[in-house]
């Protein structure tokens, strides 16, 4: 896996049968077509589709199993196989195990993620997912806070983890929270973070966001009442499983949502969630 120093990752528009992958810049192609952001519904488990305005798709997480295909399938076109960039933002199964089922239709330009491995009771998927790009030839490259990915006019800052919760000995401390910023919206992707990273982040960077994705299913030991100010966000989406075992969302975290007045949806609740800008305003369309 490339390790990167405040790495900045250029996604640049060329002809479909290129593929190509170079040191700091990554090449794709994709077609012209307006920006949105889905919110995908995978059960218990993380799932976001970013396509960027020109149409470059970028994937964080793809949840624990094969949900995650019928979701896209649900959103992108029949003819649409091709996935400019993964993001795995840290490695737990509920984030990274339905990759394996992608494979079988989906083609990848390259992967991200925060260059942890998984404990150690649960590492043989990992494994195996890691051996799987090594052998198909798909780039790994590994980024912290710091780094960026940028295309046209859009960017996506990795303001989490740094070098010391990147080490943590609880890996949601490890997740890679990427702030998104197009023409006409902006959203925090906010992993699995707790209260402590939160508490980091909201004393060294500008979280502002009209979009936010609450922090780890909505469990009681994150969305801090701080970083909710913070973000000041105009929409908060729970990626949360009907009826899960863990009780996400949990009432302490709904009532802070409640509190910071921000409209919250949830993709057990509403399935998958398209958000778009147009015009200043927010366009959200939800499949329940």
């Amino acid at each position: 896996m490339k390790k990167t120093d405040n790495l900045t990752i250029i996604l640049v528009a060329v002809f479909a049968a290129l593929d190509i992958f170079v040191w700091h810049e990554v090449v794709f192609a994709g077609p012209d077509e307006r920006g949105a952001l889905y919110f995908l519904d995978v059960g218990q488990g993380d799932a976001e589709l970013l396509v960027l305005p020109g149409g470059v798709k970028v994937l964080t997480d793809a949840g624990p199993d094969a949900a995650i295909s019928r979701s896209l399938e649900g959103v992108l076109a029949s003819t649409d196989r091709y996935i400019d960039l993964a993001v795995i933002s840290h490695p737990q199964e509920d984030h990274y195990g339905g990759f394996n089922d992608l494979f079988r239709r989906y083609r990848f330009g390259a992967f991200v993620v925060n260059g942890r491995n998984a404990d150690p009771a649960t590492g043989g998927a990992w494994d195996a997912l890691l051996e799987k790009l090594t052998r198909e030839h798909i780039p790994v490259i590994t980024l912290r806070g710091g780094d960026r990915i940028r295309y046209r006019d859009s960017r996506i800052d990795i303001v989490s983890p740094d070098d010391s919760f990147v080490w943590s000995g609880e890996l949601n401390d490890t997740g890679l929270v990427e702030h998104v910023h197009t023409p006409a919206w902006s959203a925090l992707l906010a992993a699995d973070i707790g209260f402590n990273v939160e508490d980091y982040l909201v004393r060294h960077v500008d979280l502002r966001a009209d979009i936010l994705k609450v922090p780890h299913h909505g469990s009681k030991y994150s969305s801090s009442e701080e970083l909710l100010r913070a973000v000041r966000p105009r929409l908060a989406v729970i990626e949360v499983g009907e009826r899960n075992r863990y009780g996400h969302p949990t009432e302490e975290t709904l009532a802070r949502l409640a509190a910071s007045r921000v409209r919250v949806l949830r993709t057990d609740r509403s399935g998958t969630i398209r958000v778009v800008g147009e015009g200043g305003k927010l366009q959200v369309f939800v499949d329940k």
